[in-house]
């Protein structure tokens, strides 16, 4: 039977979607652990991101902490963890999974909202000033607007990131897409290696999908494609609601 075949056969045992390693079990154990990821990641890095951003100071200091989460292997940080917490008689839980995803998602998501409120036109902030808004008036009302996009981008791509390397997890005894990939390959059987694949590719492309919507559906204003580069942020002055040049 051809790979494909064996894909096709695998999908369409209805046995092979129940159990603790059915599909559905699986699969709803990869998203647990990247909404963790994603959420945690959040709670850290925007407040941060804004923070620094709003007092203009920080590039160091976002520039080191991109290049450090691009450098750190999540892998290594998996099995640092997965040591760590198997000492407290709990690696082979969600955790260890958790943590190295959450140490991923940080960097684009503190870099990108840094960026975005540093970039604030310096005549808006003035404006916001001349009108009587205090510095955290300022922040939330003006600043995070019209960062809002670039920090949306950002989220959306640590989310993508995390979905797919959640498949990681299953090294370390986490049950997840990747237990089929890792399995598959033990076993030689081809249907579940692509299963595998194939599940976490829709997986990723789906929250693709859904960010980029919602990031266009909370930022309509925004002119500049959700797809562009994050580390050459656009001007987030030029698509703003409250640029000079644009009716409020």
């Amino acid at each position: 039977m051809s790979a494909i075949g064996e894909f096709i056969d695998y999908v369409t045992t209805a046995g092979n979607w129940t159990g603790p390693k059915g599909l559905l079990r699986l699969t709803v154990n990869q998203l647990l652990v990247s909404g963790i990821a994603v959420v945690v990641a959040a709670a850290i890095a925007v407040p941060a991101g804004l923070g620094f951003g709003h007092v203009r100071r920080g590039g160091l200091a976002a520039v080191s902490v991109a290049n450090i989460g691009r450098a750190l292997p999540s892998f290594a940080v998996l099995v640092l963890a997965f040591g760590v917490f198997s000492q407290a008689g709990r690696g082979l839980s969600i955790w260890p999974t958790a943590i190295a995803l959450t140490l991923l998602a940080i960097p684009p998501m503190f870099t990108n909202t840094y960026t975005g409120v540093r970039g604030v036109d310096p005549r808006i902030r003035d404006a916001a000033a001349g009108v009587g808004m205090r510095r955290s008036q300022q922040l939330w009302k003006v600043e995070a607007p019209i960062a809002l996009p670039l920090v949306m981008t950002g989220i959306r791509v640590s989310a993508t990131q995390v979905v797919a390397t959640a498949t990681l997890g299953a090294w370390v005894g986490f049950q997840c897409l990747g237990t089929l990939i890792f399995e598959g390959f033990a076993q030689q059987n081809d249907g579940k290696i692509i299963t595998g694949a194939v599940l976490v590719s829709v997986l990723t492309i789906s929250i693709e999908v859904a960010l980029s919507k919602l990031e266009r559906r909370l930022s309509p204003w925004a002119t500049t494609p959700s797809g562009g580069p994050v580390d050459e942020p656009p001007d987030p002055t030029l698509a703003s609601p409250f640029h000079p040049g644009r009716p409020a």
